[in-house]
């Protein structure tokens, strides 16, 4: 979670309204490892790249809107900036994982 991020916010409003219990992971301070990375990308059925934010500075700097679809690269450069990291990311006790960027994907884990 990025408290300063609008739809983490709004998610974890609509967590807190249902009533769910949650754990929240500050991203930017523990960014994931990349077996954990690796592993949520797996549950969410996505790639690095298809949730990398390539409109931050830094993957403008590193010219990742170029790079080949290497998992591995694309994984560590999130691993090392995990400001590339779309967020929020909600994990379900089930498993069930998404991107929540909307009210409709926040549904689908409650």
């Amino acid at each position: 979670m990025n408290p300063a991020c609008s739809k983490c916010r709004s998610a974890v409003k609509m967590l807190d309204e249902a009533g769910s219990e949650y754990t929240i992971r500050r991203y930017l301070e523990d960014p994931p490892t990349a077996e954990e990375l690796g592993a949520v990308l797996d549950r969410l059925g996505l790639e690095p790249w298809d949730i990398a934010r390539t409109q931050e500075k830094v993957a403008k700097e590193l010219g990742m809107a170029k790079w080949p679809k290497e998992r591995d690269r694309w994984i560590e450069a999130m691993v090392t900036h995990p400001i590339l990291i779309q967020r929020p990311i909600i994990t379900a006790d089930d498993g069930t994982t998404v991107v929540g960027r909307s009210e409709e994907e926040v549904r689908k884990v409650l």
